[in-house]
This record gives structure tokens, C-alpha cells and sequence, in this order.
């Protein structure tokens, strides 16, 4: 049973969401926060798997909410919900931590579905959508420091694909290497950077400069 957290201002999205999803057979809504503080609070006091969060909250954020919630002890997922395909706040809650997004009007099926994913411990987010955000939203990348210091030169090689939206198996092919050690690689390069999962290694490529904005997918 995934138990989930419904983090909304609006009385009415919070009811309807508790609506699409508690027919689930798989899903117990354990709460419901109607803003950004009282999420962090439910959040740690009822441990749910999964944290349906809105980015335009009162009190506090979506974004600090998100960031305040990663970082407890055996944290849930967030899932980030949003009016807009290409929230600049969305980019925000990725680097917050959030596990992905989706938009609100997503029909029931697809926001279970995503429930499950993230729940899994999968990223929501594929890559090409997050380079879009990033594309779009980061103007200026930071530059290297010293957690790509830490990474070998194989270990970049791999993260700056992974920034590109390549898939293991496209990965494999390019660096002539097997998916079983294009996936060895990537372990170590989310252990080294203290990253949580494929989607925030894209997001870490970006601000390294490993893959700048509006570069082609190659």
C-alpha cells in the first residue's frame, strides 16, 4: 500500500485528488496539508511514502516545503503538481529535491500511474523534459567544482550524456561499453556528487557546464 500526502491550498483540489486517488486499490491517502508548513509538519508525523505538493502555497512554498521535507530522516518523494508545463518554480523544486512532476489536469489514471513511479523510487521526470526546463530557465551554469573534481574522466564522460538525455543503452553504444558498466558508472558518479537519482544528475551536468543550455541532443 503507498501511503501519500496531499499537500494543496485549495480545499477543492485537495478533495478531488483524495477523491481520483482513494479508489486505488494500492493507494491509502494518509493526509491531507493545506499549506506548505503544515506539510513538513504531516509530512514527518505520518510518514508517507509519497507527497503530492503544489508550488503556490501560503505560509510556505512548495519549493521550501519540498527542500524542508527532503531533508528529514528517511524522507518520502515528492511529486510535484502544476498548472504550468514549464513552471519556472518547477526547476526550483527539482533542485529542491522533488522526484518529478505533473501537471494538475493530468486525467486519474496518468496521476496514479505517476504515484506508483515515484513511489518505485523512479524518477518521473524523463531527461528531455528536464533539459527543457533547464534550457529554458537556467541562463547562466556555475561552472565546475569540487564534486566533479571527485569524478573520473569516464565518470564525466557518462554524466554529460546522461545530461544530454541519452539513455544507457544509447550511452553504451557511444562509449563502446556495456549497459551493466554505463550503469556502474552512474552509481558512482550519484554517490560521488551526493545526487539522489537520474534526474538530478541532469541537473547537475547543467550547472557543472557539462551540457549548456540550448545544446543539441547528440
Amino acid at each position: 500500500m503507498i501511503r501519500i500526502l496531499i499537500a494543496d491550498d485549495h480545499a477543492l483540489a485537495r478533495s478531488g485528488l483524495s477523491a481520483m486517488l482513494g479508489v486505488q486499490p494500492d493507494i491509502e491517502v494518509a493526509g491531507m496539508a493545506a499549506d506548505g508548513a503544515e506539510a513538513v509538519t504531516e509530512a514527518s508525523r505520518l510518514r508517507p511514502d509519497v507527497v503530492l505538493m503544489d508550488i503556490r502555497m501560503p505560509m510556505l512554498d512548495g519549493i521550501e516545503a519540498t527542500r524542508r521535507i527532503r531533508a528529514q530522516a528517511d524522507a518520502p518523494t515528492v511529486l510535484v503538481l502544476t498548472t504550468f508545463d514549464l513552471d519556472q518554480y518547477v526547476y526550483e523544486a527539482l533542485r529542491a529535491g522533488a522526484g518529478g512532476f505533473l501537471l494538475k489536469d493530468a486525467p486519474p489514471g496518468q496521476l496514479a500511474e505517476a504515484v506508483r513511479t515515484v513511489a518505485a523510487g523512479q524518477a518521473l521526470l524523463a531527461p528531455a523534459v528536464t533539459r527543457r526546463l533547464i534550457e529554458r530557465f537556467l541562463t547562466v551554469p556555475p561552472g565546475g567544482g569540487r564534486a566533479l573534481e571527485r569524478l573520473t574522466d569516464r565518470e564525466r564522460e557518462v554524466l554529460a550524456h546522461v545530461g544530454r538525455g541519452r539513455s544507457n543503452a544509447e550511452i553504451a553504444q557511444a562509449l563502446h561499453l556495456s549497459e551493466a558498466t554505463v550503469k556502474t558508472h552512474l552509481s558512482r558518479v550519484l554517490t560521488k556528487a551526493g545526487l539522489r537519482d537520474r534526474v538530478a544528475a541532469v541537473v547537475f551536468a547543467y550547472e557543472q557546464g557539462l551540457v549548456r543550455p540550448g545544446e543539441t541532443r547528440r
